[in-house]
This record gives structure tokens, sequence and C-alpha cells, in this order.
């Protein structure tokens, strides 16, 4: 009798359990699902604010900005195509660069990541560190004797942000101890010196590329903005701005075309322009992506049109404009055309 009246009130336990849970949960219940409530709200008209009271809490809370963007055409618009990754993606993390007498260590990785690996290569080699400051990007060495050399030399690491977004440079200078001298050259005093260090932080940094740790202190000094930008000119045409002097700019924009497909035919360094043709061979399939990226509404292809593109220096003489237009200026030149073609140029100069 006990063992009847246990499983009657057991029963009726259940019952009473999935009848609260019909009223716990559900449409009409306590915990009833509101994800859908938003397909049932209704715009309610705007709150007026009687006179001489401050209305400015009474704003939209998630405002929508207004979008300008001067490179949208007025008319019709047709969604663009994806312009080309750039060639050097892919590529190593460490490359040396030269031009002149001048070089350089050329790492795709953001200034905070290379800051602590220079001081982890000094700190492997046995150098001391003199000065450090993370916010100008530059670390000196004190004085230290290199083999095979009767005077004692300083080396000083000085990092720049690279042309590239999260791209860096890394510049070697070198001093020799004589007398009371304390001021840095402008340039090495051993250059062989300088070269090998370069040769060998160089070699450090690729070695250690995947375990490289950020400093906040140098990503905040040394800006990783880039130095290459787009912009756009009051004719409505889009230009670039390279911050670089000519000589290094000149050069720079030069490969950029010939990685980017464009064969260049002509060239005058002293009116900094460049006469170039695109490539037929560079695209991937005349009726594929390139063909339908490189043809007029006409379906005449740009291959054998001569385009000119023109460098010139900003008043200040360390920063560069780079445009393009045809060689013949009354072959019409569409101005999204003239941004795809940056953009496909912009992504290739280092």
């Amino acid at each position: 009798m006990q063992m009847k009246m246990s499983k009657a009130i057991l029963l009726s336990g259940l019952l009473l359990s999935s009848a609260g849970c019909g009223s716990m949960f559900g449409d009409q219940g306590l915990f009833r699902d509101g994800s859908e409530d938003y397909k049932k709200a209704v715009e309610t008209p705007t709150v007026i604010v009687p006179a001489g009271i401050d209305s400015v809490p009474l704003r939209e809370i998630y405002v929508i900005p207004k979008i300008d963007d001067k490179f949208l055409s007025q008319g019709e618009f047709e969604v663009p195509k994806p312009v080309p990754l750039s060639a050097d993606n892919g590529a190593e993390v460490v490359r040396l660069q030269k031009l002149g007498d001048e070089s350089w260590a050329l790492i795709s990785l953001a200034p905070g990541q290379v800051w602590p690996q220079v001081r982890n290569f000094m700190a492997a080699s046995g150098m001391q560190i003199a000065l450090a400051d993370a916010r100008a990007g530059v670390i000196e060495s004190n004085w230290l004797t290199v083999e095979g050399q009767p005077l004692a030399s300083r080396f000083q690491f000085r990092m720049e942000q690279g042309v590239q977004r999260e791209t860096s440079e890394l510049h070697v200078l070198q001093m020799r101890q004589t007398g009371t001298v304390t001021a840095w050259p402008a340039k090495s005093d051993d250059p062989d010196q300088a070269s090998e260090m370069l040769r060998a932080i160089a070699q450090f940094l690729a070695d250690s590329a995947d375990s490289a740790p950020v400093s906040m202190i140098a990503e905040q000094g040394i800006t990783a903005s880039g130095k290459i930008t787009m912009q756009e000119a009051p004719n409505g045409y889009a230009f670039l701005r390279l911050d670089l002097p000519f000589n290094r700019a000149w050069a720079s924009l030069g490969r950029a075309l010939e990685k980017s497909s464009f064969e260049i035919t002509d060239r005058d360094r002293s009116n900094g322009t460049y006469y170039i043709r695109f490539l037929e061979g560079g695209a991937e399939d005349e009726d594929g992506w390139w063909g339908d990226f490189w043809t007029t509404a006409d379906d005449e292809t740009l291959f054998d049109e001569v385009l000119v593109v023109f460098m010139k220096a900003l008043p200040t003489g360390t920063a560069m404009t780079i445009s393009i237009q045809p060689q013949d200026i009354s072959v019409p030149f569409d101005k999204r055309k003239a941004q795809e073609l940056l953009s496909l140029i912009k992504g290739n100069i280092n």
C-alpha cells in the first residue's frame, strides 16, 4: 500500500512539473523567447520637444553617417571587380634592399614586432645597449671590438615604418672610436661592417619571425599606417601620395610597374615620367577575370594603349604624387579605371 502511495505522489509531481513548464516557457510563459520581437516593431513618430527645452538627449543613439565617396560615379553604379593582390604577398619575411650607397632590410612585420626582435638579437650577440628609444625606433650599442679591426665600433639600429602597412624597414649605421667623437656620422665609417651587421640581424629576424612578440610602445611610436595613400585631385581623378624622396620613389615605382604586369616602353627621369603598356602575357585568360578587367565598353582591350605615369615632388621634397593617364589625352579615360590601375600599382610599391 505504501509503495502504491509513493508511485501516486511521484506521478502527480511529474504532472505538476509538466504543467509548470508550460506556464514558465512558451509565448505566454515567464521566460518566453523574444528573439523574433523585432519583426513586430513599428516606427513611432519623432517626439516633439516643447520650445525652450534642450532636445540633445533625444538624438538618435546609432546614427548612420552620410557616405561621401567621391570615387563613386554619379550615374548608374557598377560594382567594381576586386583589384589583384600585391605580387609581394607570400614573399619572404625579410629581404635586403639596396639603392646606391644605402642598404636596409625590408621586413614583413609591424614595427612593434621588429623592435623586441632587435633587442633579442643584441642580447644573443652579447652587445650591450647604450640607448633605447622605442618611440623613435632607435637602439644604439656600446663600443665593442670587432674581430680583425684595430678600432672599436658602435652600431645604431633604426626602425621605420615601411611603405606598405604592417611592414618595417631596418637601417644599420656604424661608427669608429676615433678621439672624442660622439655624434653619429651621416654614413657608416666602415660600410662593410654595417653591411655585415645588417645581414646578420636580417638572418636572425628571418629565423625568429614566427615567434615575434609585440612592443606596444614601439607600435604606438612608429606608425603602422604605411607611407603610401590614395587621394583625390580637384578634377576628381585619383592619385597616389608616396612619402619617399625622389631617387627611391623613382626606383620603387619602376619596379612596381614591372611587377604589376606593365611593360615600360620609355622613361624620362628628369620629368618623372614612365610610358607603359599592359602586358597581355600577364593575363591569366583573355576570356577570364583579367580579360574582363582590361576590356572597355566597346570590347577594345587596353593591351596596345600607351599610358603615362607621372611622378611629381611635393613642396616638402620628401613626398611624391603619382598619377596616370593615356598618352593620347583625347582618349576618354574613366576615373574609376584610373583608380583601379593606381590600386594595382600601389600594392607593389615598397
